[in-house]
């Protein structure tokens, strides 16, 4: 190493003699130790007298058993797929406070919650969007945005069904199943219709629980 001026000399001198020292403690610290290990060896000899070590040569050493895995991971995985089990037969009218604007609430709640969710009173936090997904795939994507959402402590997401205007009979296929999965998810508290900047008649303003609740 090239040293260019007199304080970077000065520099390097302090750096080795900080090594030097610490080596030296290492070594005087690992002689500390061998000194007390000692005496307190000859204090135990002192103390219970001669002995004479036992034979090695008929000690049996048992194999340790490994302890199969648990899969954790895929008990988790398997919850989670069971809690995404939501029936495509579930009947909403069992459930539903329904008007004609399309609103949902869960029973013990005024309707001041569905008037406010629709004029906007909580901020869309996060939405989903299930255009394009097979039925299966649109029913996964949304339990996991739901329970994501309500994990992270988000209090109003969006929920973007479509209005079917590509699908046969210009039908929308997933609207009807979108109210019967959400209903079944216990983080949802109530939903309405989106208003047109949000989407419409192709989308559902979902308020969810506050986290542990």
């Amino acid at each position: 190493m090239k040293v260019r001026s007199l304080a970077e000399l000065k520099s390097v001198q302090k750096v080795i003699a900080q090594r030097v020292a610490a080596e030296t403690a290492a070594r005087e610290a690992e002689r500390l130790r061998a000194v007390r290990l000692d005496r307190e060896k000859r204090l135990f000899e002192l103390a219970v007298g001669p002995v004479k070590p036992l034979a090695t040569h008929r000690r049996v050493v048992h194999p340790l058993t490994p302890v199969p895995p648990e899969p954790r991971q895929r008990q988790l995985d398997e919850n989670a797929v069971m809690r995404e089990a939501l029936s495509d037969e579930f009947d909403v009218e069992t459930l539903l406070h329904t008007d004609e604007q399309l609103s949902y609430r869960r029973p013990g709640l005024g309707p001041d919650v569905t008037r406010k969710l629709r004029e906007g009173h909580w901020s869309i936090q996060k939405h989903i969007d299930l255009h394009g997904l097979r039925t299966d795939e649109a029913r996964e994507a949304l339990g996991k945005f739901v329970r994501e959402a309500h994990h992270l402590g988000l209090r109003c997401v969006r929920v973007v069904h479509g209005k079917g205007l590509g699908s046969p009979g210009r039908t929308p296929v997933l609207k009807g199943r979108v109210l019967r999965w959400l209903v079944q998810k216990k983080e949802v508290l109530a939903f309405v219709q989106a208003r047109p900047a949000e989407g419409g008649a192709g989308a559902l303003v979902v308020l969810l629980k506050p986290v542990g609740r």
